[in-house]
């Protein structure tokens, strides 16, 4: 029964994650390289929540909708890259906490900095299904274009 509940945990983490790319060895939160993903977090906060910080839907919370998995996913992730750092589930209010949670996760599963990977894997994890995902895709696409 443990094990089922972990692969489903797991399933969820990567349904409802994005990727980011940015971490050193030492832990610390410097991008790995001069991508600006300025443009793709602030329509994806646009889509999301129009810019309301306390917006809530579900276990959807904040400006981008992060939800209880994902920040268990980054402090995954910072744990296996050795940093002290850990995120709370009220960091979701934070604007700049809820960006760093989305570099985070980009720099775990988008390597590449591919910005329609980064889209639809926010929508709906690392494993996203073109077709699922191509509403938000186009929506998150007009709001970049502005």
């Amino acid at each position: 029964m443990e094990r089922i509940k972990k692969i489903v945990l797991v399933c969820l983490i990567f349904v409802s994650l994005p990727s980011f790319a940015f971490a050193s060895n030492k832990g610390d939160l410097t991008t790995s390289n001069n991508f600006d993903w300025n443009p793709v977090m602030d329509a994806i906060i646009y889509v999301e929540s129009g810019g309301d910080a306390k917006a809530m839907k579900g276990n959807s919370v904040g400006v981008m909708q992060i939800t209880p998995v994902l920040v268990s996913e980054c402090n995954r992730i910072l744990k296996r890259r050795k940093s002290s750092k850990r995120f709370k589930l009220s960091d979701r209010l934070s604007i700049s906490k809820s960006k760093e949670m989305f570099l985070i996760f980009q720099s775990a599963y988008n390597p590449m900095n591919s910005i329609e990977k980064a889209i639809r894997s926010w929508n709906a994890g690392p494993h996203y299904s073109v077709k699922q995902t191509q509403q938000y895709f186009k929506k998150v696409l007009s709001a970049i274009k502005g």
